[in-house]
């Protein structure tokens, strides 16, 4: 994501402040191929929607959350409709107690209060006062529990011919059996496979990457009706419901906040 206030050379380097941090608007859609960065990075979203792809897993990032990126690890972006958010950027040595794999989090208002803070440093300078604050953002980074905002790719080929196709059709209600068939494999070694290489069976793989969708849908003003439909949901209140459970708060809720 563009972070117009922070020096490029900053981002890639290990020399300077152990900090830094930027807030950025932009009014339509972006896509980032996928990069990395010397140091490690905090990306949150203040209203609007972006979804990041690390390794096999991908995020997506609505509003007053973020995704902590550790040094070195490539990841693409993409945000979706109008966004404003920020980031933080970390240098290696002092990423030591932060998450060593990637995660979601929920931003406390004390983290988006102190990011908001660091982001209208006029200089690179950390004096005792800047410390603290920045010392104030590990902080609540290192304590922050982790949010359920990714989902596993697998690895298996027989699994991986299953996601993609249900990737490019989340609205296929095929019964787990008939996966199992449709890729050559027995409806046991499916379930065990899934969640081996996923850490979730298939039917909660199935109904976390449609929450993801929808959350994407919904934050490009998709009707909620249509969104519904689109994730294999014939019983709009019914998916309202699974919607309300995984994000807590309706689609309704979610697009007036946004």
């Amino acid at each position: 994501m563009n972070t117009p206030l922070i020096r490029p050379d900053l981002v890639m380097s290990q020399d300077g402040p152990f900090l830094a941090a930027a807030e950025l608007t932009q009014s339509e859609p972006r896509e980032v191929a996928s990069h990395s960065h010397a140091r490690g990075q905090l990306m949150g979203a203040s209203s609007g929607l972006v979804s990041i792809g690390v390794d096999t897993r991908q995020w997506v990032v609505p509003a007053v959350h973020a995704i902590w990126i550790p040094p070195h690890r490539p990841h693409s972006v993409r945000s979706y409709g109008p966004f404003s958010g920020w980031s933080v950027f970390v240098t290696e040595a002092r990423c030591a107690a932060l998450p060593a794999e990637p995660r979601a989090i929920r931003a406390t208002p004390l983290l988006r209060e102190a990011v908001h803070r660091a982001s209208s440093w006029q200089d690179d300078r950390l004096d005792a006062a800047r410390t603290r604050i920045a010392d104030v953002i590990l902080d609540e980074l290192a304590a922050a529990p982790e949010a359920p905002f990714h989902l596993q790719r697998p690895r298996d080929p027989a699994l991986l011919k299953i996601t993609d196709a249900l990737a490019n059709d989340l609205a296929d209600n095929r019964r787990l059996e008939e996966w199992a068939a449709w890729a050559g494999v027995s409806p046991r070694t499916l379930s065990r496979r899934f969640m081996a290489d996923t850490g979730l069976t298939f039917a909660q793989w199935r109904q976390q990457a449609r929450m993801l969708r929808a959350l994407e849908r919904v934050a490009d003003r998709v009707p909620v009706t249509t969104i519904a439909l689109e994730t294999g949901y014939e019983n709009i209140s019914a998916f309202i419901d699974v919607f309300r459970r995984t994000f807590g708060t309706t689609p309704g809720r979610y697009h007036a906040s946004d």
